[in-house]
């Protein structure tokens, strides 16, 4: 179920960012260390972005579940990705967080650009 809702999350993100106007350069990247949601460009820029849905805010908003040791093993994913993809070089980068609450009625969605 938990996968389920994740999955449902990263299509809701994937779209969003589609919609505003990104190239979506890779879905579910995996290396070693993890793996990154999604890698998204825009205007010389590689976004890497971490999607974070639940169902309720019972436990937290989901951005939340970011700590600090989850955002360095992000960098080193994304570390990763710039030495081993040619298409990153010369570009800038950064770090974005799409958070999703999921409702019966309507899903709660924010990007949260440069998010760490």
């Amino acid at each position: 179920m938990k996968k389920k809702i994740g999955n449902i999350g990263e299509e809701i993100g994937r779209r969003l960012l589609i919609d505003k106007g990104y190239s979506i350069l890779f879905q579910n990247y995996r290396t070693r260390f993890g793996e990154i949601d999604i890698i998204a460009g825009k205007n010389n820029v590689v976004v890497f972005v971490e999607v974070k849905t639940r169902k309720s805010t019972t436990y937290g908003m989901p951005r939340e579940a970011i700590n600090y040791k989850k955002q360095m093993n992000y960098r080193r994913l994304a570390e990763h990705f710039i030495q081993n993809q040619p298409l990153s070089r010369g570009k800038d980068f950064r770090f974005d967080v799409i958070e999703i609450i999921i409702n019966s009625d309507k899903n709660e969605v924010i990007h949260i650009e440069n998010a760490f």
